[in-house]
């Protein structure tokens, strides 16, 4: 393990208009998953720890993939953190934010994007040095009105909307000012998945990167 992140949350965030949310129940997957992405120009890629699975999906893809720079979604506790880095993860996704989480990814040189719903929640990150963010769950917390709104009082944070974003809203979140990327799982269909249809996510992958993705 390095001992400094080798990328911050902001350049996790601007390399591609879209981190896939990738939920593996099956490691015979990861690695062709992994591939497929990076082959359709998508290389940060969020393995959420929803599964049994999902820490040997990420040591996988991070040993195979080298191409790919795989992080950990929904880390929710200190623990989290330290087995996602020791899986190989090179940064951390979170549904919310407690300052345990926070000390944990810095003590493991993992940038970490924190979920926020509210204002409250926003300066409780912001306290603690973190200004790139996961709006989370999107759609059900406010949508675009609700980024709209916090452009005023927080015009110096970026946000990574995730939870209802789908190919077809998400160039309206990119075209907000203070959205960097967007989160989505569209990218990665369970029956593609399945049927090893590894062409059709690079394809969806390919049609990300025409969204239109600010320059920050």
């Amino acid at each position: 393990m390095t001992t400094t992140p080798p990328f911050t949350a902001l350049q996790v965030m601007q390399d591609a208009p879209v981190i896939p949310v990738i939920v593996l129940n099956d490691l015979a997957y990861a690695v062709s998953l992994a591939r497929a992405l990076v082959a359709g120009g998508i290389r940060m890629l969020e393995v959420t720890l929803r599964t049994p699975q999902a820490l040997a999906c990420i040591e996988a893809m991070a040993r195979e993939v080298p191409e790919a720079v795989v992080g950990a979604g929904t880390v929710r506790t200190r623990a989290d953190v330290q087995a996602a880095a020791m899986a190989g993860a090179r940064f951390a996704v979170s549904p919310g934010y407690t300052a345990t989480v926070g000390q944990a990814c810095r003590d493991a040189h993992l940038p970490l994007l924190p979920g926020v719903a509210t204002g409250g929640e926003i300066m409780m990150a912001m306290e603690d040095g973190l200004t790139e963010l996961k709006f989370f769950p999107a759609v059900q917390a406010g949508g675009i009105a609700m980024l709209r709104a916090w452009n005023g009082p927080f015009w110096d944070v970026r946000f990574c909307p995730t939870g209802g974003i789908s190919l077809t809203n998400a160039a309206d979140f990119l075209a907000l000012p203070n959205v960097a990327c967007v989160g989505g799982s569209w990218l990665v269909p369970q029956e593609a998945l399945e049927q090893g249809d590894w062409a059709r996510i690079t394809q969806l992958a390919r049609e990300t990167l025409n969204l239109n993705k600010n320059g920050l």
